[in-house]
């Protein structure tokens, strides 16, 4: 677990907890020992089973946490995720943040893996994007992962990605060429993405040296055709496929032969995936 996922835990935490669990301590005997089970209520693909696991180590390292499914895992209905033994009051006051993480998680993985399944028997890989949760980008991208999709760039750092309302862009293909060299020459593992919305630039943007991905904007399936043909037998630059991608249109879009196809409703509208906690006799 890295420092970043032990901050986000202990700020949910802090924002559940406050000054303690007032329901616990007048409803639990403090002695009650108890054992309880992560149940999944619904079939999908599971992400963050460790950080759930961590958030009830973090709340009482007394408590025997064991995962039993990993995550990354297909599940059916009923599967059991994690088996928690210890202090009630613990585990209940664990409980609520522990799911909120896993429940989030897996439903990003699971949204992701259906859109794979789509788009199986093709060459084109799901990509997310940047609309992430302030602050779960790495979780989130990890559940993208978990669902059997590919990272897009983490940030603004790690890949140059030239849009229309870039500056570079107004002077034109000259502008961007130079540009391109300047970033090879001074930070030579940066990628390069150039947006196009018409086919147009796209021939321009194959005439350049160093651009390693060619972003379709929003383009019809003849347009992101007439790209994958002029690209011809080249294996860059790469062609990515982007804007109001859908169940219903991502086979289609597949089907023209883009290399990539990038999803923002991965992270920024995946429905929570059913998940819950009973506890169980001893």
């Amino acid at each position: 677990m890295n420092d970043h996922s032990a901050i986000l835990i202990d700020l949910a935490l802090a924002e559940d907890l406050g000054a303690g669990d007032v329901t616990s301590r007048y409803f639990i005997p403090a002695d009650r020992h108890a054992r309880a089970f992560v149940t999944a209520r619904k079939a999908g693909v599971v992400s963050g089973v460790d950080l759930a696991a961590r958030v009830f180590s973090t709340i009482d390292p007394k408590l025997i946490v064991d995962i039993l499914i990993p995550d990354g895992s297909r599940v059916s209905d009923g599967a059991l995720l994690i088996r928690v033994e210890g202090k009630a009051r613990s585990i209940l006051a664990a409980e609520r943040t522990a799911l909120n993480f896993l429940q989030h998680l897996s439903g990003v993985a699971t949204l992701t893996a259906s859109f794979v399944e789509l788009v199986t028997g093709t060459r084109a890989r799901i990509l997310d994007t940047r609309k992430t949760t302030p602050g779960y980008r790495l979780l989130e991208k990890q559940a993208v992962i978990h669902g059997g999709g590919v990272n897009h760039r983490l940030g603004l750092y790690d890949r140059a990605m030239v849009k229309d309302n870039h500056l570079v862009a107004e002077g034109g293909p000259a502008a961007i060429q130079a540009a391109i060299h300047r970033l090879q020459a001074e930070q030579p593992g940066i990628e390069v993405e150039l947006e196009a919305d018409q086919p147009a630039q796209v021939h321009t943007f194959l005439a350049l040296d160093g651009v390693d991905y060619i972003l379709l904007d929003n383009m019809s399936l003849d347009e992101l055709r007439e790209a994958v043909l002029a690209r011809g037998s080249h294996m860059t630059p790469w062609l990515e496929a982007s804007g109001g991608v859908t169940r219903e249109t991502v086979r289609r879009i597949a089907e023209t032969g883009v290399d990539f196809i990038s999803v923002g409703a991965l992270t920024h509208s995946a429905p929570a995936l059913d998940i819950g906690l009973d506890f169980m006799p001893l």
